[in-house]
């Protein structure tokens, strides 16, 4: 099948969203699919508004519709709501073309963190965005019921998996861990303001925090708390070896629609300390995690569950059925979805 995959979120930039796409094209490419990505790179592009490592592409519905006419796409999938998104969304509309989309991020939250602005704000752009799809693939049950309670219409499950080749609990733990005082707290993310970072770098449970990661609040974090070890963006082995490294993760965030680094951490036998929100609520379970009230409660209960425990819960995410999901959630271009056309 030949599948165009539209995205704003791309290589270069390190999230839970770009190690999604790419794992999945990877799969796809694997099984013999051909898999064309029109990305940010492809295009004239300039620097989102405070947060300068995500690229917005500077396009026109016609130069991106043109490159998935030559494709001759048999799916199109719209995996987010930024400027390609919208572009191939009014192309595909114009053209008659069916898609699918995704929803990786909780966009009314972000932005209400970003401007101070209230969620409900920004609701109606990310309905209308969605509205037009003919399935719209969200990550977790929770994340479904939510969208099902805004008015969204043809919910599609896709999961998301965990390199166990990549993640394992076997791994030595890195230079920088050596001395530290225990346990070891660990955050590995984007460090922006709608990760919480303060609520994980505030709490009051002894030990050490450790923050692996880049981004726009990193120089505020590093000047605010110094006695906290900031080590940068890491990858591959280097990321592994911190997740195994370290005694428990720190997942703060209360926005997130999944939280990849939840299994990869589990993966490496790290537990998890998380409030019982959107993405910890379903991904962790009683042995693997503890989500409470507050983080100092979730670091003392994670800190008591068995490693080898965790391990076992990661292994039931795998990125080959992650790919069958996504898959199965495809609309083929020829099937029209019924709608009316729609700006």
């Amino acid at each position: 099948m030949r599948i165009a995959l539209v995205t704003d979120a791309w290589t270069p930039q390190v999230n839970g969203v770009v190690r999604t796409l790419a794992a999945v094209t990877g799969e796809l490419r694997a099984r013999g699919h051909e898999v064309l990505i029109v990305s940010p790179d492809q295009f004239r592009s300039l620097p989102c508004p405070t947060y300068g490592e995500i690229r917005l592409a500077l396009t026109h519905p016609r130069s991106v519709g043109d490159r998935l006419a030559t494709f001759d796409a048999e799916a199109i999938h719209l995996a987010t709501e930024g400027p390609l998104g919208w572009a191939a969304r009014s192309w595909c509309r114009r053209s008659g073309r069916s898609f699918t989309s995704a929803y990786h991020t909780q966009f009314p939250e972000y932005l209400a963190r970003r401007t101070g602005l209230p969620p409900a704000l920004f609701w109606p752009y990310i309905r209308r965005f969605h509205a037009a799809s003919s399935g719209v693939m969200v990550a977790t049950a929770t994340v479904r019921e939510q969208l099902r309670g805004k008015g969204f219409v043809r919910l599609r499950d896709w999961g998301r998996g965990v390199d166990l080749a990549q993640f394992r609990p076997d791994l030595a733990p890195p230079d920088v861990f050596a001395g530290l005082p225990r346990p070891i707290q660990l955050y590995v993310g984007r460090v922006a303001v709608e990760k919480n970072i303060e609520g994980f770098l505030d709490n009051r449970h002894p030990g050490s925090k450790v923050v692996v990661g880049d981004g726009p609040a990193l120089a505020r974090l590093q000047a605010a708390y110094p006695n906290a070890l900031f080590v940068g963006r890491q990858s591959g082995a280097s990321l592994a070896a911190c997740y195994a490294g370290a005694d428990v993760f720190v997942f703060p965030s209360r926005t997130d629609t999944f939280g990849l680094v939840m299994i990869e951490a589990l993966a490496c036998g790290t537990p998890v300390a998380a409030y019982p929100v959107t993405g910890p609520l379903d991904v962790l379970s009683a042995e693997s995690g503890c989500m409470a009230p507050s983080l100092e409660e979730a670091i003392a209960g994670a800190l008591s569950l068995d490693r080898a425990r965790c391990v076992e819960h990661a292994s039931r995410f795998s990125w080959s059925a992650s790919t069958d999901q996504f898959l199965a959630a495809l609309s083929p271009v020829a099937v029209s979805n019924g709608l009316p056309l729609a700006a």
